[in-house]
């Protein structure tokens, strides 16, 4: 009798999620003009949206996916929430890019035209362990030395092999330049830090000064314009492998990988260029003017940030 009752009240549960979700998602996509172009399938097999041949299917694994996706709704959560295997994509993945644009955006984003949590707070929470890492605690000011260290940490300090997955093999994580679609990735990858050399001007015996590397632009910048460099990354495994390709190149008698922040480098450290590419982000907006500041105190010439 007991298994019967726990039987039916899951199965009640299970009813009442399916709907609240179907609820939710009406009241959030109801009004989206492509509808029709998508569908979303839910885990016990309920569908909303287009019937026949949609471009792509979202698909709900449990009944806790869309707290997971819109209790706190942004581009992270979203991502977090597809990694976390909360929800799948099914057909044309470059087409839910829209949806995405369609539900961050200002004029149709959660929060603005409803507040989602009411809704959301109906459907049960997933009593399965989150897997994979966790984010670490990070303690002080943000982007304070410590706590800068924590997060590029948490992000980097991965191996090699992980990046290696879709990085070319200089492991240059930044974009690519590519003047065909035929083009791979190792080759305008190459352009692309060739571009940066030739912005940069870089003459032959000048030093040059790279914040936040993997070795790739200052191992090109040696070999293909005789500079001197340096590069530094808060991260150590990074620095290792830059180390290992730079003694594979028989680069490193002109190239140095350093695991500092620039904040902790020697202030008499002189060099003809500075270059910082996809770091910016890292050093947040209210440091900005301290950071470009540092860089000209220690640039004789040019920063390409």
């Amino acid at each position: 009798m007991e298994e019967d009752r726990g039987a039916w009240a899951k199965s009640l549960l299970g009813e009442v999620s399916s709907q609240v979700s179907v609820d939710f998602l009406e009241t959030l996509l109801g009004d989206n003009p492509r509808r029709r172009d998508f569908q979303v399938r839910l885990w016990d097999g309920t569908t909303w949206g287009a019937e026949k041949q949609p471009r792509f299917t979202l698909v709900l694994k449990h009944p806790e996916a869309l707290s997971a996706m819109f209790f706190s709704p942004s581009e992270l959560t979203l991502g977090e929430a597809y990694i976390r295997d909360d929800f799948d994509i099914e057909g044309d993945i470059e087409a839910v890019f829209d949806l995405a644009d369609y539900l961050l955006g200002q004029k149709h984003s959660v929060g603005v035209s409803f507040d989602p949590t009411g809704q959301l707070q109906k459907l049960p929470k997933r009593d399965l362990p989150r897997t994979g890492l966790h984010c670490p605690s990070l303690v002080g000011a943000v982007h304070s030395k410590d706590r800068d260290r924590l997060a590029i940490g948490y992000h980097y300090n991965l191996p090699a092999d992980f990046y290696a997955l879709w990085l070319d093999r200089r492991m240059v994580y930044s974009c690519a330049y590519f003047n065909t679609p035929e083009e791979d990735l190792d080759t305008a990858q190459v352009r692309k830090l060739d571009y940066i050399c030739r912005k940069l001007r870089l003459c032959p015996g000048e030093r040059l000064l790279d914040i936040g590397c993997w070795g790739g632009l200052i191992m090109h910048a040696a070999a293909r314009y005789d500079v001197e460099a340096v590069g530094t990354t808060l991260s150590v495994p990074q620095a290792e492998l830059a180390r290992k390709h730079l003694q594979e190149s028989g680069l490193n008698n002109r190239c140095r990988v350093e695991v500092a922040d620039y904040r902790n480098m020697e202030h008499d450290q002189q060099y003809d260029k500075i270059v910082s590419v996809g770091m910016v982000e890292h050093v947040g907006e209210a440091l900005l003017p301290e950071y470009f500041a540092w860089l000209g105190t220690h640039c004789g010439l040019a920063v390409y940030s």
